[in-house]
């Protein structure tokens, strides 16, 4: 079920690309649409724009891979 105070929207991505983003997802522990706000996070980070951390829960620690 969505958040209340999340921004709802419909997309349309290639198969293939979903699928990894499901994986990475599974490895991970998420769902595929927390993947896919972390690492659209992490985009916009590599691009020097620092978002606050989500509100709810709270933040994962990041992997040894991610640091």
């Amino acid at each position: 079920m969505a958040s209340p105070d999340k921004k709802a929207f419909p997309l349309r991505i290639d198969p293939a690309l979903w699928a990894e983003v499901e994986r990475l997802a599974a490895q991970e522990l998420r769902s595929a649409n927390a993947q896919a706000e972390v690492l659209l996070r992490e985009a916009l980070a590599r691009r020097g724009i620092k978002l606050t951390a989500p509100q709810g829960r709270a933040a994962r620690p990041p992997a040894d891979n991610e640091a």
